[in-house]
This record gives structure tokens, C-alpha cells and sequence, in this order.
């Protein structure tokens, strides 16, 4: 029944609009319409306008990691025993060594200074001495990475809409129903 009225509607008003358009003032060839009036035209097509959008969603990824760590620690107590021995046995080497008396003193010098340093160098290795104190300790570290994805966003409509025997296209926010309003106006050309 209200399919019946709407085609009763539609036929009336192909009808009625070329004798408005060729309407005379002073001459009623039909119904009137003032000029501008609102009417229904019946939807053809109504095709979707979808734009694709990526959305970046951060993730944070951690773990723990053990890191190595190293302290210098110096001795509990200045020990020069080993300095003051590798310097007395170097000296006497160095003496022994030489052939000639001015060589005797030179070796003996020379033996001393090098005992010395190797004397230094064993006493800062021993238990008394400075060492390097090494250790490990778990620690947490994070890093930033993004999960990518795409969806659809529907931003409008294209709708095809039949008036009067002709096709038109308009785009529109939301979908129509089966039909849509429109403005008719008659102009003489």
C-alpha cells in the first residue's frame, strides 16, 4: 500500500513539473509549488567512501640483563717490603754482574731500580695490596617498539537518487533510507 502511494506520489510529480516549468503568470495549468519546495526523490545506490587509517600502538618490551661491574679497592694497609727486597736483590745482582768497578756500580744502580719496580709490582699483587674488585648485578632494560595496524573508517556516502526520470549523485554524511529529500527549483532559461 505505501509503495503504491509513493509511485501514485512520484508519477504525479514527473508529471506536474514540465507544466510548471512552462507555467505562464496569470495561467494555472497545474498544481503550484512555490518556488524552492521540498520533495522526496527514491534512492538508486548508496556506495560507502572508506578511508584507510593506521593506528601505531607503543609496546614495551624489558628483560633483565647482568651487567659486570669493576671496582678498584686499595689495600688495608701501604705495604713497601716487597719495593724495599726487590731493590737490595736487584742491587746485588746488578753488583755481581758487572766486570770493572765503575761497571759494578752502574749494575748495581741499574739492578736496583728494576728489583725495585718488580718488587712494587708483586707486593701490589699480594693479599695487602690493592686489587680490582669485580662483580655483577641484574638490571632491568626496556625498549619501545609499535604494533602497526590499518582499519576502515567510513567518512561519508556517494548516493545516486532518481528525480523526475533523471540520475543524480551527491555525497552525503549519513546513509539515506530509501529515499531523500530534495529542493526542487524551476528557473527559465
Amino acid at each position: 500500500m505505501k509503495a503504491a502511494k509513493f509511485t501514485a506520489l512520484a508519477l504525479a510529480l514527473s508529471l506536474s513539473l514540465p507544466v510548471l516549468a512552462h507555467h505562464k503568470p496569470g495561467h494555472h495549468n497545474g498544481p503550484k509549488r512555490p518556488h524552492g519546495s521540498v520533495v522526496y526523490a527514491r534512492v538508486m545506490d548508496v556506495e560507502p567512501i572508506v578511508n584507510t587509517r593506521e593506528q601505531r600502538v607503543p609496546v614495551e618490551n624489558c628483560w633483565t640483563e647482568q651487567v659486570r661491574h669493576e671496582e678498584h679497592v686499595p689495600g688495608k694497609n701501604q705495604n713497601y717490603t716487597g719495593t724495599v727486597l726487590g731493590g737490595v736483590i736487584g742491587g746485588a745482582v746488578g753488583h755481581a754482574v758487572g766486570h770493572k768497578k765503575r761497571n759494578k756500580q752502574v749494575g748495581a744502580a741499574v739492578g736496583a731500580l728494576l728489583g725495585a719496580a718488580i718488587g712494587h709490582d708483586v707486593s701490589q699483587r699480594s693479599s695487602t695490596g690493592s686489587y680490582n674488585k669485580v662483580y655483577y648485578t641484574n638490571e632491568r632494560r626496556c625498549d619501545t617498539t609499535y604494533d602497526v595496524s590499518y582499519y576502515d573508517e567510513t567518512v561519508g556516502y556517494w548516493v545516486t537518487y532518481q528525480y523526475d526520470g533523471q540520475e543524480y549523485r551527491t555525497r552525503m554524511d549519513q546513509a539515506p533510507g530509501d529515499r531523500i529529500r530534495v529542493r526542487v527549483t524551476v528557473e527559465p532559461f
